[in-house]
């Protein structure tokens, strides 16, 4: 399979996890899909630019670059009539009439002859595993979500960024603000400066889009959570702060038994509350500290931590294993 971006952050991730568990031959290429030098056991490389005849004998085109590389991967592969199957890891593809989004849940995209497969955002990955599973310890009523994004979902330039922060703020120097435009280094942002080259909102917003589309596709009725995004000062891994209402009185006991699963590891209440240090590295999700609300006894606050790059690359795998399995 080809590989858009394999030098990314995301990148690198889904390289690693693709191999593992499939043991496909993956070919790299830039993550704007033009001819570059990289870097392979410490040797330089030409990493060729993305062409039909660069990718001739891959079945797979994964994609985890810029907007620039996924366009390009985009008319690549829908110049091969259904021949080529692209994976979209980032979202830059969500807006095309032909991306169907590929449900963790069920293991199956949605349209079974798709070729463009779209990898939900992580947080609505995360969001979607814990509400089907609390779906079992009664109805829901409502819910309400605070998520905490990670530096690292800007990619290299926003991990470099919080760290120079950091380390200009404590030596008293001007700090950096190219991804950003503000401060995030001991500080938390509900919206970047004006001049950041990403909106936040609009992540909030992807974060909504594909929450409705999973849930929307659950047999009974999962009611849409109120979502607000933050940008933490974090390197690595999502934190959720969850509130759910039920129709009837709740348990700890009762919560605890339904999210347990071979996705979601549970913390009990003596044991370290999840935090996104531990989940690094790890698949599926973290989920503890759960507390029956003070004054609502049918509403409970949980405590969800996820490694970013780790879910995506893992979906990702797991749309590949799919396709594999199903002969295409």
């Amino acid at each position: 399979m080809a590989l858009v971006g394999s030098e990314t952050l995301l990148g690198k991730e889904v390289r690693e996890v693709l191999q593992n568990r499939t043991g496909a031959r993956v070919k790299d290429f830039a993550a704007n899909g033009e001819g570059n030098f990289g870097e392979e056991e410490g040797e330089a490389v030409y990493v060729e630019p993305l062409s039909p005849e660069a990718i001739r004998g891959s079945r797979v085109v994964v994609h985890a670059g810029t907007p620039e590389g996924a366009a390009k991967a985009y008319d690549i592969a829908r110049a091969a009539n259904g021949s080529v199957i692209l994976i979209d890891c980032t979202g830059d593809l969500e807006g095309r009439p032909d991306t169907r989004l590929f449900d963790y849940d069920s293991a199956r995209p949605d349209g079974s002859s798709a070729w463009l497969i779209g990898v939900p955002h992580p947080a609505a990955i995360a969001l979607d595993m814990v509400l089907r599973r609390l779906r079992l310890a009664g109805e829901i009523k409502q819910a309400i979500a605070n998520i905490f994004e990670p530096a690292s979902e800007r990619g290299k330039g926003g991990v470099s960024e919080l760290h120079q922060q950091t380390t200009s703020l404590l030596s008293f120097k001007p700090l950096e603000k190219k991804v950003f435009d503000a401060q995030l280094t001991f500080n938390l942002l509900a919206r970047y400066g004006e001049e950041a080259p990403t909106v936040l909102d609009a992540v909030e917003t992807r974060i909504e889009r594909d929450l409705a589309t999973q849930l929307s596709r659950e047999p009974g009725s999962i009611p849409m959570p109120s979502i607000r995004l933050l940008q933490a000062p974090v390197f690595h891994g999502y934190s959720i702060s969850l509130w759910v209402e039920f129709k009837n009185a709740i348990s700890t006991a009762s919560i605890t038994e339904s999210l347990a699963s071979a996705q979601i590891e549970i913390r009990s209440a003596d044991q370290d509350a999840p935090d996104v240090v531990s989940a690094a590295g790890q698949s599926g999700l973290i989920a503890g500290d759960i507390r029956i609300d003070r004054n609502n006894p049918r509403a409970a606050w949980l405590w969800v931590v996820a490694d970013n790059l780790k879910m995506v690359a893992d979906t990702a795998a797991e749309i590949v294993t799919q396709l594999v399995e199903g002969g295409r």
